[in-house]
């Protein structure tokens, strides 16, 4: 009997279990019963663990999304995409520029420097805002120097010697006499200012520069190769902008120690010490001298004029006190090492890089390798404690268990695919976000063909493509039109310039006023040659891929003989883009918020493994980027940008197609707490600021134990 008793009780006891766990194991809704404190921890889904916690040697997203939490930089982007103070409280940008005094310039009464000076005042006091702009000018007199100098190795007929394709480079010793020169300090950057100057001195005083007299050989056999480097050696003009920092007081390290400028010069030194092998080396690259002007002051001289120069300055600061050489070398005797292991102990081998000491708003805590980092927040934080007391990453490589973990509730955000965004986007529990990037995809036509020589040819085959039809089936409607080079959400996009329209009627007309006309089989012919080319791109991406077969069939259908073909990204990057052979292909751009695009559209960037793989070439257009990157007021930036942006959008070097938007989930009970001054609370819903950054307010982030319930303006 009892054997019978047992046998029925056990499926029954079991029922029971599950009922209870029905009951107690917390559903998405009730996620913080029994556990209060997942109130307080954010929880994101990253596909891939962190490589390196160290801001200056990181290049990875989840290493990115964790440092920018640890660590502050001097200044980042506000909700409009404009630069704001951090540890920075601010900053002024002026021109320190040289004028080298040429001593065989023969001039009535400038004879001397201090007569040129005067010479010079004096003329110049006809070009008022010339003048106004001016602070200061002061006669230097810079030292003697010497160095080396690197020249091509040439053969006995003369020739470079070369090897791998490449010049053979030597190194020819050189000194220099004492140079004097005029400094000009000016109160605004100015890109023009010696071109007042050259009309009043002539181009002979900088053609005829006396390099010969104050630069000599060390062999004197070498002093004529040397001569293709005096413009280098001796600058007869030379523009030097500065950046002086303004840097916050009462700010600590997660350790307690205080942050002051000492630690921003270091991290610059630690960024340009080839030891360290930094990524960010080419970032800081045109700083000339790095200062400190007492323990919150800094200033930074450029080499040249780079206005993006100062978007490095959001580089997350390190600790100097924990990282310099004393620290190191002592890290390095406690592990064993001596002599020349000791030596080539760098930052890349510290502790610190998997514990990390910052100034931001959490402080790290822990970090189990593909499992989870861990961040506790930073109670003495300058700008105030975040509302979450713990920012948890969780490694979850698979997409659907990140969706199952966002349903459960054990995750609160994870990067959502587009087929998931459509199962939850109506779904009473979560707030949706879709937002236009800095991305944009494209059809790149190479203009060195023949074919696509002609601007007209390359509208034509623009003119033929509905793009709207591809945002619509290819991508869900998850994208919008572009018309140029820049990102849409910028100010540097132009848009009042209209997308090419949706016309093959229209792109046939063109290419019959052009020659090519319908043969027997229906293809588009001129001078016995079919309109016929390779569309390629990389396998692995299924919407260029959709896009590929797309453009083929509407191509075809005004008589465009179009083959397609898909390669391994190594594959298509070696042997078609970066080789430049290929006829046309379909990528995209991911940019960044600064309107210099000299890489990608100069002119000199054309050659094989370089951005302008299209070959794009205009004498405007390369006028306009050179003055863009030079240039530091951001009115006129705008006003250049734009210009450049229609200048491109006509040549159609490019068929630009769209920018795709970025879908984010998140629970409906997180919001954004206001605290007022009375000390009450007003809660704000989330909302992507100008960029489609929805974390901007993070800080400021807290989930409630409701859902709340929204005025309608907030």
């Amino acid at each position: 009997m009892w054997v019978k008793r047992f046998l029925i009780g056990i499926p029954a006891l079991l029922v029971l279990i599950l009922v209870q766990s029905f009951f107690w194991v917390p559903t998405y809704d009730s996620q913080a019963t029994g556990n209060p404190e997942r109130l307080l921890r954010f929880i994101n889904a990253s596909i891939g663990d962190a490589e390196i916690l160290n801001p200056i040697l990181s290049a990875d997203t989840a290493s990115s999304e964790i440092n920018e939490y640890v660590f502050d930089g001097l200044l980042d982007l506000d909700d409009e995409l404009r630069y704001r103070p951090r540890l920075a409280t601010g900053w002024v940008q002026y021109e320190e520029a040289y004028l080298r005094w040429n001593p065989d310039f023969t001039v009535e009464g400038a004879g001397s420097p201090a007569q040129f000076k005067h010479y010079i005042l004096d003329r110049m006091a006809a070009h008022p805002a010339w003048v106004n702009n001016l602070k200061s000018v002061e006669i230097v007199e810079e030292k003697a120097g010497e160095g080396e100098y690197e020249v091509p190795r040439l053969n006995e007929t003369g020739e470079p010697v070369l090897e791998n394709g490449r010049p053979v480079m030597k190194k020819i010793a050189w000194s220099r006499s004492p140079v004097t020169a005029l400094k000009f300090t000016l109160k605004e950057i100015d890109q023009d200012f010696f071109l007042p100057l050259e009309k009043l001195l002539g181009q002979e005083y900088f053609q005829f520069f006396p390099y010969e007299k104050l630069i000599r050989a060390r062999e004197p056999a070498e002093q004529e190769a040397l001569a293709s480097g005096y413009p280098s050696l001796i600058q007869v003009k030379e523009h030097n902008p500065v950046i002086v920092f303004d840097l916050r007081k009462n700010v600590r390290f997660h350790d307690g120690h205080p942050f002051d400028s000492s630690d921003v010069l270091f991290t610059y030194q630690a960024i340009m010490d080839t030891a360290n092998l930094s990524p960010r080396r080419s970032d800081y690259e045109p700083v000339k001298t790095a200062e400190t002007q007492g323990p919150y002051k800094i200033k930074f001289t450029y080499k040249r004029l780079f206005s993006p120069a100062i978007s490095a300055w959001s580089m997350g600061v390190l600790p100097e006190h924990l990282l310099n050489r004393d620290a190191l070398e002592k890290e390095g005797r406690d592990k064993g090492l001596t002599g020349d292991d000791l030596k080539k102990f760098t930052l890349r081998d510290s502790k610190f890089s998997r514990n990390p000491v910052g100034t931001g708003p959490f402080r790290f805590v822990e970090w189990e390798s593909d499992e989870m980092i861990r961040l506790e927040r930073n109670e003495d934080y300058w700008e105030g404690a975040p509302e979450y007391h713990e920012y948890i990453m969780r490694i979850l490589p698979d997409a659907l268990t990140q969706e199952m973990e966002f349903y459960s509730g054990a995750v609160d955000n994870y990067s959502v695919q587009p087929y998931q965004v459509d199962r939850l986007k109506d779904n009473p529990k979560y707030q949706s976000f879709s937002t236009v990037g800095f991305n944009y995809s494209y059809i790149a036509y190479n203009m060195r063909k023949p074919l696509f020589h002609d601007p007209e040819v390359r509208r034509a085959l623009g003119m033929a493509i509905d793009v709207e039809k591809i945002i619509k089936y290819v991508i869900y409607d998850q994208g919008e039109r572009v018309t140029g080079p820049y990102p849409k959400i910028t100010d540097w996009y132009d848009p009042n310039v209209k997308p090419l329209p949706y016309d093959p009627e229209g792109a046939l007309a063109i290419l019959h006023r052009l020659g090519w006309k319908k043969n027997q089989e229906g293809w588009l012919e001129k001078d016995g040659k079919v309109f016929e080319f390779n569309l390629i791109t990389n396998n692995g991406n299924p919407t260029r891929k959709a896009i590929l077969t797309v453009v083929q069939n509407q191509w075809r259908k005004i008589g465009i003989k179009c083959n397609t073909q898909l390669f391994e990204w190594a594959v298509f990057l070696k042997d078609f883009v970066n080789s430049l052979k290929f006829d046309a292909l379909i990528l995209g751009w991911s940019m960044g918020t600064d309107p210099d695009l000299y890489q990608l559209w100069h002119s000199s960037q054309t050659n094989p493994k370089q951005l302008n793989f299209v070959g794009y070439k205009s004498e405007k257009a390369d006028e306009l980027i050179v003055r863009i990157r030079q240039e530091y007021n951001r009115d006129r930036q705008v006003e250049m940008a734009r210009e450049l942006h229609r200048l491109i959008a006509e040549a159609q070097p490019y068929t630009f197609l769209f920018v795709g938007r970025a879908t984010r989930l998140l629970d409906k009970k997180i919001v954004i707490v206001n605290r007022q001054p009375d000390g009450s609370e007003r809660y704000q819903k989330i909302y992507p600021v100008r960029g489609g950054n929805i974390r901007y307010h993070f800080n400021r982030w807290r989930k409630l134990d409701h859902q709340p319930e929204f005025s309608p303006t907030g």
